[in-house]
């Protein structure tokens, strides 16, 4: 009886094992994988949240000790104006060829690329390929993630990514990009012929774990305007072609990415680009702007996180670190989304550069909480525990960001500089 039951549980583990095999070996099919991968991440990420559950993100020290010293409302906190007096703006290119300033159209509708649906964590492969689409170009999303994304898991492509693959690959379109931007300037260069791609907030349909609130970031491509209505069309790789968004919410969700805008086109269409833009053909001037305005609207509203969130990483580009940091603290104070460090990294330059290590190593915990797989958030962390003296640690992180990412080139200067130091 004994040597039946024996034999009878060895069938059964026998059986299962070959199952799972089966089953990881029809997982591996990319049709298969394509259909059910997002759901297995899914299903990981909220487990993740029930294990471990997901706070707000952690608000500064220094902050709070102020508050607590003063006795300060949270709502009257704002940032001396020695904090943000902006620099001198560097000098102001003038335009190769002044266009006569002309009234728009006030309907275009530029024709659409071929629309292309998205895979998991793949809007901006997805919404480059169908802006390169809009010139002629012949690829698709998987080209370009094979290249700037080679590991599928990997949840945020950032616009200097998208840049590169453009250059390298495409090289007879010219890529360009800009922060600050405004709905008025996306309709003179619809109406100029150029669609115009941004990153902005998207809300999930679905929580990934409990207490999620289901912010997220997302590229939209925009090819069309329509002044009697106030609607943009848009071409959103999740949702839909042609989907029409309102001028007010195209803004208020853009706001939360600087209002960073990517420009496509073609070499015979720069002098135009470069008339439209002005002064902010420069970079250093556009940023200057960008960082002035952002300061103007903590100003106008310092209950906004992602206005003084804007004003940091505009600082953070001239190297203004401890004035970043503290516009970084306020945004934190504030509030800012769960996943707002998937995908902008600012307050780990700012806060690594103003020696305000445990700040770093606190924002990149959190940050690695919510993306596991984050390769800035890993090489970061690496620095802040390099910086703290634990070297074995900080190259294990810094190994493990190379793995996630193997063409993450500022992995590799990290193990370059530590291995050599």
């Amino acid at each position: 009886m004994f040597k039946k039951s024996y034999l009878l549980a060895g069938r059964i583990a026998l059986v299962a094992l070959a199952l799972a095999v089966l089953a990881f070996l029809v997982y591996q099919i990319p049709a298969v994988n394509s259909r059910l991968g997002w759901r297995l991440d899914f299903a990981m990420a909220y487990v993740r949240g029930v294990i471990n559950p997901v706070q707000a993100l952690p608000t500064p020290r220094v902050v709070q000790a102020a508050v607590e010293a003063t006795q300060t409302p949270t709502s009257e906190i704002t940032a001396t104006p020695a904090l943000i007096t902006p620099t001198p703006a560097p000098p102001t290119l003038t335009p190769t060829i002044t266009l006569t300033p002309t009234a728009i159209p006030g309907n275009v509708q530029l024709p659409a690329p071929a629309w292309e649906k998205q895979d998991i964590n793949n809007c901006g492969p997805a919404t480059l390929s169908m802006y390169l689409r809009f010139y002629g170009w012949e690829g698709d999303q998987k080209a370009i993630a094979g290249l700037v994304k080679p590991v599928n898991e990997d949840r945020n492509v950032n616009v200097e990514e998208l840049l590169y693959y453009t250059r390298t690959k495409v090289g007879w379109l010219n890529f360009e990009y800009r922060v600050g931007g405004n709905t008025d300037l996306l309709r003179k260069f619809i109406a100029a012929g150029i669609p115009v791609m941004i990153e902005e907030t998207f809300m999930m349909a679905e929580s990934y774990w409990p207490n999620d609130d289901r912010w997220a970031g997302h590229y939209l491509l925009v090819t069309g305007y329509d002044d009697s209505r106030e609607l943009f069309t848009t071409q959103d790789s999740f949702v839909s072609a042609d989907l029409r968004v309102s001028y007010r919410d195209l803004d208020t969700n853009w706001r939360s990415f600087n209002r960073v805008y990517i420009l496509v086109y073609r070499p015979d269409q720069e002098e135009t680009v470069k008339a439209i833009l002005g002064e902010d053909w420069d970079k250093d001037v556009n940023r200057q702007n960008a960082l002035e305005a952002a300061q103007a609207e903590t100003e106008k509203d310092p209950s906004n996180g992602f206005a003084w969130f804007n004003l940091g990483s505009n600082l953070v580009y001239f190297d203004r670190y401890d004035e970043a940091s503290k516009a970084y603290d306020q945004a934190r104070k504030v509030g800012l989304p769960q996943r707002m460090l998937r995908y902008q990294f600012g307050p780990f330059l700012a806060y690594f550069h103003s020696l305000r290590t445990d700040e770093l190593l606190a924002l990149t915990e959190y940050a690695l909480k919510i993306t596991p797989n984050s390769e800035e958030a890993l090489l970061w962390r690496g620095w802040g525990l390099f910086r703290s003296g634990d070297r074995e640690g900080a190259v294990a992180l810094f190994q493990k960001a190379l793995a996630e990412n193997p063409t993450y080139q500022d992995a590799v200067y990290a193990l370059d500089y530590v291995n050599s130091n």
